[in-house]
């Protein structure tokens, strides 16, 4: 499975690294650090991936096709 976090999207709720502080973390701005990146989440994060795409309010982080 693959994350990716729109860099345009993301208004630095911060959700994503509070619900699932293994795969995101905030920058200096309170901004996902991870926003513009795609990348591979291992098998055992999948879980926590899927509820970062749930809770992100602007939608910012989504699973490609």
């Amino acid at each position: 499975m693959k994350i990716t976090v729109d860099a345009n999207r993301c208004s630095g709720q911060g959700r994503c690294y509070v619900v699932s502080p293994s795969l995101f973390s905030s920058d200096d701005e309170g901004f996902c650090a991870e926003r513009g990146l795609t990348r591979d989440v291992p098998e055992a994060e999948i879980g926590a991936a899927r509820l970062a795409v749930d809770s992100c309010p602007e939608g910012a982080i989504s699973v490609p096709e």
